[in-house]
C-alpha cells in the first residue's frame, strides 16, 4: 500500500471510530469483523474477544491455562468419569433480568447440541443428557469419559445466554444477543463498530471499571496502530510484528506478547465440494506433499511475523506435551517437490489461495505464492472479507484457504472439529473412519501419555493426507495506551475485562 493511500485510508477509518472523550469508555481495535454474535453458531477469534465482554462461561482459564470457576463455582467428576456435576453461582441474572440457574444451563447445553448450524455440537457430542439436581446444581451425563469437556465449558460451549431471549430470537438471536457477562449489547453496525455498556447487575461488577466498550474492526494493522497512536483507540489486538520495536520504544504505549495455543495454516479442499476434484491440489495427496515441500516455514516466520512465531506442522506447537514427535517439521525441498509433481503427471499446477483481507493473511499468501512458484506452482491469490471467506469455506467454494485457529486449552479443540468426518469446522471435507476412531479414543483417555499415543497416529495419517498444511504458532501481539492497567496475558488471546482500568 502506498503511503498516501494508507494515510487516506487511516483518516477515513478514524472518522468511523466513535469519539468518546470520557475516560470510562474503552475503545478496542480488532483485526476483523466477527461473524454472528451467538456463541452456539459463532466461530471467529475476534468473536471470542467480544464474547469475553458479553457472555460469561461456566468455567474459564487463567494465565497458566488452568481451569478456574466463573458461573460454576466448583465441579466434580463421578467415580467412572461419566458424569460431571457443577455447582452454580447464586444471584446471577441475564441482561434481560432473567435468572441464571440450573434450568438455564440445561437449556444452553441442549441448544449447543441440537441447534441447526451449531458449531458447539462436536465439542459436546459425548454429553447424552443434562440433569437439574437442584436450582444451583446441574449434572452432565456422558456416554464415555471425555477429557476435553472442562476446556470446552471454559470456552463458547460453556457460554450461557438467556433462554427467554434465545427462544424469542431463534436463528436471529445473534443480532440482539442477551448473556450474563459484565457488558450488555447495545448496537452493531457491520464493518464499523460494536457497542456494549456496563451491566449494572453483574455479579462481579466491582471488578469492572468501564461504563462502555466500543469494538472497531480495522483489518489493516498499520491503520489500527495509527488509531491507537492518535488516541482514537486504547487497545489493539494483533499489532504488526514489524511495528513491535517502535511501539515498545514509544513511551505512550505498551506491548504484550503471549504465545498462542493455536496455529496458522492452509486448509485445502480435499472433499468439501466438487472443487476438490477439479484441482490437482485437492485431488492428489502427492501434489499436496509437493506443495508443502515448496514451503520454508522458517522463512515464512521471518518474513510474515518477523520471528514472532514458532514453525510447526501440527495442531499444537512442538513445545506442547501433546506434540507428536514421530512427525517432525519437514524441511523445504524444492527438488523433491518438482520430482513429486513429475511423478503425479502434473505440470505447473494452478490453484487459487483464498485469504482474508487482514495484513498477516495477505503477507502469508504472498510469501507462499513466491515460494511455491519455485517448485512449479501457479498460486493465484483471492482476497476476501473475513466473514465472507468463512461462508465460502462452509460451502466448499474454495481450493485452498489461509486460515488461523486461536487454539483451545485442550488439544481436542484444535483438531477434532477440523479433521473428524462431517464436523462443522471441517472445511477441508476430510473424512477417514480410522482417524475418527483415534480422535474419539483420545477424547476418552484421561492421561496425557495415553492421549499422545492416539494423537501420534492421527498426526502420521494427517501428514500423509495433508488436508491442512500447518505453518506456525504465533505470538499474540497487543499494543495499548500506557494509561491502561490490569492487562492479563492469557494464552487464549482474549482480553479479560475484570480489573482492567485507566490509571
Amino acid at each position: 500500500m502506498k503511503p498516501l493511500t494508507r494515510k487516506l485510508l487511516g483518516t477515513a477509518l478514524l472518522t468511523l471510530v466513535p469519539l468518546f472523550a470520557q475516560a470510562q469508555v474503552l475503545r478496542v481495535g480488532l483485526a476483523e469483523d466477527p461473524d454472528i454474535l451467538d456463541p452456539t453458531l459463532a466461530r471467529t477469534f475476534v468473536g471470542r474477544i467480544v464474547f469475553s465482554a458479553m457472555c460469561d462461561k461456566l468455567l474459564d482459564v487463567d494465565e497458566k491455562m488452568a481451569i478456574i470457576p466463573q458461573l460454576a463455582t466448583s465441579y466434580q467428576w463421578s467415580a467412572d468419569s461419566k458424569a460431571l456435576t457443577l455447582k452454580l453461582r447464586s444471584g446471577v441474572t441475564f441482561h434481560d433480568g432473567e435468572k441464571f440457574d440450573a434450568e438455564a444451563v440445561k437449556f444452553n447445553i441442549e441448544r449447543h447440541k441440537t441447534m441447526p448450524g451449531s458449531n458447539r455440537s462436536g465439542e459436546l457430542r459425548p454429553v447424552t443428557s443434562v440433569d437439574v439436581v437442584d436450582p444451583l446444581t446441574v449434572r452432565l451425563n456422558l456416554n464415555a469419559p471425555f477429557a476435553p469437556l472442562l476446556a470446552a465449558l471454559a470456552d463458547r460451549a460453556g457460554m450461557m445466554v438467556s433462554p427467554k431471549a434465545a427462544k424469542a430470537g431463534g436463528a436471529n438471536f445473534g443480532t440482539a444477543p442477551v448473556c450474563s457477562g459484565p457488558f450488555r449489547f447495545v448496537e452493531r453496525i457491520a464493518q464499523d463498530r460494536m457497542v456494549f455498556e456496563k451491566f449494572a447487575n453483574y455479579w462481579n461488577k466491582d471488578a469492572i471499571h468501564f461504563n462502555r466498550i466500543v469494538y472497531t474492526p480495522i483489518p489493516d494493522a498499520t491503520v489500527r496502530l495509527a488509531n491507537l497512536r492518535s488516541g482514537q483507540l486504547d487497545f489493539i489486538e494483533r499489532a504488526a510484528s514489524s511495528d513491535i520495536a517502535k511501539i515498545a520504544a514509544d513511551p505512550k504505549l505498551k506491548v504484550s506478547k503471549i504465545t498462542e495455543i493455536g496455529y496458522q495454516g492452509i486448509t485445502i479442499n480435499t472433499g468439501k465440494s466438487d472443487k476438490a476434484q477439479a484441482n490437482p491440489l485437492g485431488k492428489d495427496a502427492k501434489v499436496r506433499e509437493a506443495f508443502e515441500l515448496s514451503l520454508d516455514r522458517d522463512g515464512i516466520v521471518q518474513v510474515v511475523m518477523d520471528g514472532e512465531a514458532a514453525p510447526g506442522n501440527q495442531w499444537v506447537a512442538p513445545s506442547s506435551s501433546f506434540y507428536a514427535k514421530n512427525v517432525p517439521v519437514p524441511k523445504r525441498d524444492v527438488a523433491r517437490a518438482k520430482a513429486l509433481l513429475k511423478e503425479a503427471g502434473v505440470t505447473n499446477p494452478s490453484f487459487t489461495l483464498m485469504t482474508a483481507t487482514t495484513s498477516d493473511a495477505q503477507k502469508i499468501a504472498q510469501v507462499v505464492q513466491a515460494m511455491a512458484k519455485e517448485a512449479g506452482f501457479d498460486v493465484k491469490i483471492q482476497s476476501t472479507e473475513f466473514a465472507t471467506s468463512l461462508k465460502m469455506a462452509d460451502q466448499g467454494d474454495f481450493e485452498a484457504y489461509v486460515l488461523a485457529w486461536s487454539g483451545r486449552a485442550d488439544p481436542d479443540g484444535n483438531v477434532y472439529s477440523f479433521l473428524a468426518c462431517k464436523q462443522p469446522l471441517n472445511y477441508s471435507g476430510y473424512c477417514k473412519p480410522e482417524v475418527d476412531a483415534l480422535l474419539n479414543e483420545a477424547r476418552t483417555k484421561l492421561t496425557i501419555a495415553d492421549r499422545v499415543k492416539a494423537y501420534a497416529q492421527v498426526a502420521a495419517q494427517e501428514a500423509k493426507d495433508r488436508p491442512i498444511v500447518y505453518l506456525y504458532h504465533r505470538n499474540w501481539l497487543w499494543a495499548y495506551t500506557n494509561k491502561l492497567a490490569g492487562v492479563r496475558e492469557v494464552p487464549d488471546g482474549l482480553l479479560r475485562l475484570e480489573g482492567l482500568k485507566f490509571n
